[in-house]
């Protein structure tokens, strides 16, 4: 278990990664260097073999009847002579300076017709820079005309070594004429240069692996930082994707979601909370306004009534409208105390009564209040069952309330314009819930006020209260249920209610 946690590490298994193209770096060099060495060592060998070939056809000549040349071809050295890369001559020069015998048919002995022979003298021939092949004791011979020696040659450029070997003929020297290094100078380049690039590509390698995991790590990091910006508008709906990584990047992502909830959560308590505080400054500011403004309503009803009892003009048109004004008068009253009384039912505690409620008949009930308004505004009203609606234990004046609001807003919402208002009711969830959809055809609701529509004293309209649909979601809330609103501009808008259905008795 510890191993596999150790495994499942990002250090970790970072660290087995640059280990691994450390080892991967090491080897590719190594076998590098070991091939350059082999190659290197193979031509240094023939390198050796054409030098001593060299060398021994040079002695061999000296008690042999044959040319260089004639012995090259006898013993198969094609690494001699011009063709070879490193002896390119070999010459048998006498104490007089005449070449005997040279692997270049031009500076071999050649046969007059009287019999003498004409030797090429080594005077005329451009050797190289000659070094002697042995450190001999300091000897006062000395060398042919022709044979000059230094002491160091110059890098890269051809050069011979000599040797001398004593014969019943005298002293012979033999000159053995080599190319220039040039040859494995460029092998070294070209073995430096396949190195380079088996290093580069193994730099490719490493640092494509590198960019992967790099791009790898990063991406949860990005993750997380455009969730900590959605978090910081206020979107705690928005997750980090894991993708199943067991590493510290998944550690972290899984609590950054825990505490995007957590905060979620806590600002849902702090909303609750809110509200409380709010309901309870509400309940005690709507008593003290409640007392002091019903008091002097109920003495101006009672003083219109007398008015209109008492003090009501003979004359007929005065009298019409002496009654009108009164009237509108007492309409206005009436109004204050209705939106007093809205004040005071969502600022008090529930006082719920209830009972077995058939949701139809409440509906209609509802619906019937309103269907002259409706007919007069042209809009046409029904109401819908899809299959069979439980009934709900619930307070019929809150529920009846609650679906008078949503009716009032549905109507003020066409404006006088026509339209339909329909409810519809239905079971869901095998019968333990039943819902209700109050459907209008009116202006709808903006995107940007939907999240605001149940708020107490929020109104897009301007003499509303903004009191209706908060005392709707406040019924709905006593009564253990759930509402939800779908609006689009100019189409229409659905609130949606769910409510438990009633339990049947225990047997």
């Amino acid at each position: 278990m510890a191993l596999s946690r150790l495994l499942n590490s990002f250090r970790v298994r970072l660290l087995l990664l640059l280990a691994a193209l450390l080892v991967l770096t090491v080897s590719v060099q190594y076998y590098v260097n070991l091939r350059s060495v082999r190659t290197n060592t193979q031509f240094i060998v023939e390198q050796q073999r054409a030098i001593m070939a060299g060398v021994a056809l040079g002695v061999n000549s000296l008690s042999s009847g044959l040319y260089l040349d004639q012995m090259r071809e006898q013993a198969k050295q094609p690494l001699l002579g011009e063709q070879g890369e490193r002896v390119k001559n070999v010459l048998i020069v006498d104490d007089h300076g005449n070449i005997k015998d040279s692997l270049d048919k031009n500076q071999i002995p050649q046969m007059n017709p009287d019999k003498s022979i004409t030797y090429v003298k080594v005077k005329d021939v451009a050797l190289p820079p000659l070094r002697s092949a042995v450190e001999l004791p300091a000897e006062n011979v000395a060398l042919p005309e022709g044979m000059t020696i230094v002491r160091q040659g110059t890098a890269g450029e051809s050069s011979a070594f000599y040797f001398p070997v004593e014969t019943t003929n005298g002293r012979q020297y033999v000159i053995v004429v080599l190319g220039s290094d040039n040859s494995l100078a460029t092998i070294f380049k070209r073995q430096a240069r396949q190195s380079l690039l088996y290093t580069l590509a193994v730099l490719l390698v490493t640092t494509g692996l590198t960019a992967v995991v790099v791009w790898r790590f990063t991406r949860p990091i990005k993750s997380l930082s455009i969730g900590a910006r959605r978090v910081a508008t206020g979107d705690f709906s928005f997750r980090v994707q894991t993708s199943g990584r067991r590493d510290e990047m998944g550690e972290l992502t899984e609590l950054f979601n825990d505490m995007i909830v957590k905060l979620d959560r806590t600002r849902e308590l702090e909303s609750q909370l809110y509200n409380a505080e709010k309901a309870v400054v509400v309940s005690r500011l709507a008593s003290a306004i409640a007392h002091e403004i019903r008091n002097p309503l109920n003495y101006i009803n009672l003083t219109l009534d007398h008015l209109r009892a008492t003090f009501a003009p003979d004359d007929q048109k005065k009298q019409e409208k002496f009654n009108s004004l009164t009237t509108q008068l007492k309409s206005e009253v009436a109004r204050i105390n209705t939106r007093i009384t809205e004040f005071l039912n969502y600022s008090r505690p529930a006082a719920l009564e209830p009972q077995s409620l058939d949701l139809v008949a409440t509906a209609r009930d509802a619906m019937r209040i309103f269907e002259p308004q409706a007919s007069e505004c042209n809009v046409k009203t029904r109401i819908d069952e899809h299959g069979p609606v439980p009934r709900v234990t619930a307070d019929a004046e809150s529920l009846r309330s609650a679906l008078t609001n949503l009716i009032i807003n549905g109507l003020q919402a066409m404006d006088g314009n026509g339209g339909s208002l329909s409810i519809v009711l239905a079971g869901e969830d095998d019968g333990r819930r039943a819902r209700i959809e109050v459907t209008d055809t009116g202006r709808g609701i903006a995107p940007e006020d939907m999240s605001k529509v149940f708020e107490p004293y929020y109104s897009t309209k301007e003499t509303g209260t903004g009191l209706g649909l908060a005392i709707v979601r406040k019924a709905v809330d006593d009564h253990h249920g759930s509402i939800s609103v779908k609006s689009k501009v100019g189409a229409g808008t659905t609130f949606t209610i769910t409510l438990p259905a009633e339990q049947p008795p225990r047997a």
